[in-house]
């Protein structure tokens, strides 16, 4: 999808700022600079994922290839599934990852690398992640697919862009930081809503609408301890009883809401389907979630 790119905001939508080799840095190949693919390697739809041993399993249904490349922990192979051209992508672990994953495919997508200046057309991306999750709630037990209705962020990447209170649901933030009694110095949590065409359209009666909340780490920030003691012991507890206007929080993950805020930000339709593969209040874990991930694939590349 192009639209005019003033209904952008005007960071993203200056024609006349060149921006420098500092900043938009190109490679040799003209490719950009981490994932080391050029604009042509690009579709307009997007799968990412975490893993880069996932995007064989996932580009497997593909009917055809024409890209294959692979940099860092970022591997890309662009190809067609049933005449729809599809580029598939893993971002590695992390809200970090995915601010330079979304920042370089949109700039593939908006930036003219001859000119280094914004393209007057906006050309929208349709990005759907698809990942693992833990479950916080009885009702998405070990297995269920839950998609990201809700991204919350409890890793403050969005802050750093302007546009952050434009694109986040500002009652449901405050309603959080209040329901949760927030004790994290330093960092504030953010929600941002998804798309409601792209979720119609993912979503059946086989995935549930969540809140997923994207933590910037694995362990004390999703409430686990090792031997490092916790700042709020009491967190999951508060995130588990925690319930806005019937909305409960549903998984633990970490990319969601940074893909969610920038995906908003930049203009792109995003969101994040996981399967649960770990209870947290059951305390049970599936380490042999291979089945349940490939069923996911094939919705999400069926419905995309």
């Amino acid at each position: 999808m192009k639209r005019n790119s003033n209904t952008m905001s005007s960071n993203t939508s200056d024609t006349k700022f060149v921006i420098p080799p500092s900043e938009l840095i190109i490679n040799e190949d003209g490719s950009i600079f981490h994932l080391h693919i050029r604009p042509e390697h690009l579709a307009d739809k997007v799968v990412v994922c975490g893993d880069p041993g996932r995007v064989d399993m996932i580009a497997s249904h593909f009917d055809t290839r024409e890209v294959d490349i692979s940099s860092r922990e970022f591997h890309t192979i662009t190809g067609t599934y049933k005449g729809k051209r599809i580029t598939v992508l893993s971002h590695g672990i992390g809200g970090d990852n995915i601010e330079i994953v979304m920042n370089e495919l949109d700039a593939l997508a908006n930036i003219d690398f001859e000119t280094r200046t914004a393209k007057d057309e906006h050309r929208e991306l349709t990005i759907v992640r698809v990942g693992t999750s833990g479950g916080l709630q009885d009702f998405v037990p070990i297995g269920t697919y839950v998609a990201a209705e809700y991204a919350i962020g409890f890793d403050g990447v969005i802050y750093f862009y302007q546009d952050a209170s434009r694109v986040c649901d500002n009652d449901y933030t405050r309603a959080l930081e209040a329901g949760l009694d927030w004790k994290i110095e330093g960092l504030k949590p953010y929600v941002v809503p998804a798309p409601k065409d792209l979720l119609d359209r993912i979503c059946g009666e086989d995935v549930v609408r969540g809140s997923t909340i994207a933590c910037n780490g694995f362990y004390a920030p999703q409430g686990r301890r090792l031997r490092g003691a916790l700042a709020d012991p009491d967190l999951n507890r508060k995130i588990g009883d925690f319930e806005y206007q019937g909305h409960k929080i549903t998984n633990f993950e970490m990319e969601s809401s940074a893909l969610a805020g920038l995906g908003a930000i930049l203009g792109h339709q995003v969101m994040t389907v996981c399967t649960i593969i770990a209870g947290r209040k059951s305390e049970t874990m599936n380490t042999e979630y291979k089945g349940t991930i490939e069923g996911l694939i094939k919705l999400v590349l069926d419905r995309i």
